[in-house]
């Protein structure tokens, strides 16, 4: 039997969502953490925590190029 090396849910993409004690479905806000990188961003909108997860991803994407690249 082969184990795959690349992890299904990789560290990388781990993250702490904090939402704030006043938050309703139709206002969700809080803070968002990347456990891996500390990167936080705060965020007042369910649409604004999708486009920080979204960029941070991308983010991931490109330091995956770069690694591919220094080998």
């Amino acid at each position: 039997m082969t184990l795959n090396a690349d992890s299904k849910y990789p560290s990388r993409r781990t993250y702490v969502l904090k939402v704030r004690s006043d938050a309703k479905p139709d206002t969700l806000a809080g803070r968002l953490e990347n456990v891996v990188t500390g990167q936080q961003q705060e965020f007042t909108s369910g649409q604004e925590l999708i486009e920080w997860i979204t960029c941070d991803l991308g983010l991931s994407g490109i330091e995956r190029s770069r690694e591919a690249k220094r080998k």
